[in-house]
């Protein structure tokens, strides 16, 4: 039963990553994004996976959390790309000044 729990945690938890790749990839700007966040979420997937690999309990809550840190993984280089183009659109403003 604890299984059905912890799946519906990670299947809650997975559903808001999609929308914030897609929000991280339309808006085009780091701004507002927090990548000290998106790294603990990262560490905190990474550490449920190990933990999992390691007490051999393989069931098909494993898969969800490889999917959310795929997400989040995604997320944060979505934020690096916006990173360097909020440097770029700094620089071309300071340029037109």
């Amino acid at each position: 039963m604890g299984e059905f729990f912890e799946a519906g945690m990670v299947l809650c938890f997975g559903l808001s990553w999609p929308a914030s790749v897609i929000k991280s990839w339309r808006a085009g700007t780091a701004k507002g994004k927090s990548v000290f966040f998106g790294c603990f979420i990262l560490l905190g997937y990474t550490l449920a996976i190990l933990g999992k690999l390691l007490t051999h309990n393989l069931t098909y809550v494993f898969y969800f959390y490889i999917v959310n840190w795929i997400m989040v993984f995604l997320d944060l280089l979505l934020y690096r790309r916006n990173r360097r183009l909020d440097l770029a659109a700094d620089a071309a403003a300071t340029q037109a000044e």
